[in-house]
């Protein structure tokens, strides 16, 4: 089965992907009807490619990237003034 997407679509997932060069695979698991692929980074992020339809039947490929929040020291407190 051939599927097209768009070049804006294809270009989105290149500079989504692109943020992730250099980086450390931990591990990567193919779901069994190979509609989706997901990477576990070093650094605790996870990668999701996904291949679906939208609601008209069209393919569809989506990239997420799932980060861990990072920890800055401690939260900043701001107290009002009560008039």
């Amino acid at each position: 089965m051939t599927q097209h997407f768009s070049i804006q679509l294809l270009r989105q997932i290149s500079d989504t992907l692109a943020q992730l060069r250099g980086r450390e695979v931990r591990d990567a698991v193919m779901r069994s009807d190979l509609r989706q692929l997901k990477l576990e980074l070093a650094d605790g992020s996870v990668v999701l490619v996904a291949m679906g339809a939208d609601e008209a039947g069209e393919g569809r490929l989506e990239v997420d990237v799932v980060r861990m929040p990072r920890l800055h020291g401690p939260q900043l407190e701001v107290r009002f003034d009560t008039a």
